[in-house]
């Protein structure tokens, strides 16, 4: 499975299992196997650069085993075979996004008028909630 210019998945990393759908369908969704597990071992793919496994294995969240098995279910269509592409789409997809390296941030301090303008409004704040305070009674 082509994924990117750089990074192809070959047939036997994935591992493909058919089970019944939930939702609408009728008594055909009761007797047809048309939903689709994807799997796909993130943790022990020769495929994946060791940076976008890492970063594969962040995105996955909770589709991702203990094991470090990516699993997706797809159970949109009907038909297994439109299922079958739409689990195969999703997992080149996700792959797709952890080839992105995120951009490091680079910390930045606040300008001196800036500073300015956040004293002068804690300082104007101050004043409203000390004009609220009740009076206090003289003797």
């Amino acid at each position: 499975m082509r994924v990117t210019s750089t990074i192809d998945i070959p047939e036997w990393e994935l591992s493909e299992e058919f089970i019944r759908a939930s939702g609408p369908g009728g008594q055909n969704v009761n007797k047809v196997s048309s939903a689709v597990e994807l799997r796909f071992d993130v943790a022990r793919s020769p495929s994946l650069p060791a940076a976008v496994r890492a970063r594969l294995m962040r995105l996955a969240g909770r589709r991702l085993t203990k094991d470090g098995v990516l699993v997706i279910r797809a159970e949109r269509f009907r038909t297994q075979e439109q299922n079958r592409q739409d689990a195969r789409d999703r997992l080149a997809e996700l792959v797709r996004r952890a080839t992105i390296v995120p951009r490091p941030r680079i910390a930045t301090r606040p300008t001196r008028a800036a500073k300015e303008r956040r004293m002068e409004a804690k300082v104007r704040r101050s004043a409203t909630k000390r004009r609220r305070r009740a009076k206090p009674e003289l003797e």
